[in-house]
């Protein structure tokens, strides 16, 4: 019988650097032999990535915005997460219900109880077996997003936004010491290779 896979989250707010992490603990993952399907939120289908231009990029009411990212997490989940993790493989993805909390609750004010009312509604039994949080303060995620690209409606909002979206990672963080691992992103890309390192080494020999 195929053991199931393990399902891996990256999370921070914008600017935090995940996607350059993402990438290479991705290339070490699959290194190791282990099939690997890597994905995002919102996004990760042809419905999924649809429903993430609506909600990136056009103004709407906070509830809509909400029940428009668990309608793509639950064809996300549907399509692409359970079924690579039903055959063994390992799923990391580019946020998940963890970014709910922060951007919907934290960021925007939704109530938590709504969240977790999705949540045990669209996911009842799926949670990630390990989130990395990439944690960095304001003024430097900033300063990354202003030397980038155009910004989508998110990534224009302003400090406060962020400042409670952040703090809402960490409450979760502190809540489920177990499942996240908290990394300092404001360190240098080779400290932090250092620290992923250690975090797909370990996982990789429990997997064995």
């Amino acid at each position: 019988m195929t053991s199931r896979g393990k399902f891996i989250t990256f999370e921070g707010i914008d600017g935090a650097g995940k996607s350059t992490h993402i990438r290479y603990c991705a290339d070490l993952i699959a290194a190791s032999g282990v099939e690997l399907v890597s994905t995002r939120e919102p996004g990760g289908t042809p419905l999924g990535e649809k429903l993430r231009e609506l909600i990136l990029h056009e103004a709407m009411h906070l509830e809509t915005e909400a029940l428009l990212v668990f309608a793509s997490r639950r064809e996300h989940i549907a399509q692409l997460i359970e079924p690579a993790l039903a055959r063994g493989a390992w799923v990391i993805s580019d946020r998940f219900t963890d970014a709910s909390f922060a951007y919907q609750g934290g960021g925007r004010g939704l109530e938590l109880v709504k969240i977790d009312t999705l949540a045990n509604w669209v996911h009842p039994e799926l949670s990630p077996d390990l989130t990395i949080l990439f944690d960095v303060p304001l003024d430097v995620a900033r300063a990354r997003l202003d030397a980038t690209r155009e910004l989508d409606r998110f990534e224009q909002e302003k400090a406060d936004f962020f400042l409670a979206a952040r703090n809402e990672y960490l409450r979760r963080a502190a809540a489920e010491p177990a499942r996240f691992r908290v990394i300092d992103s404001s360190q240098s890309i080779d400290a932090i290779r250092v620290e992923l390192d250690a975090i797909v080494a370990a996982l990789l020999a429990g997997a064995a």
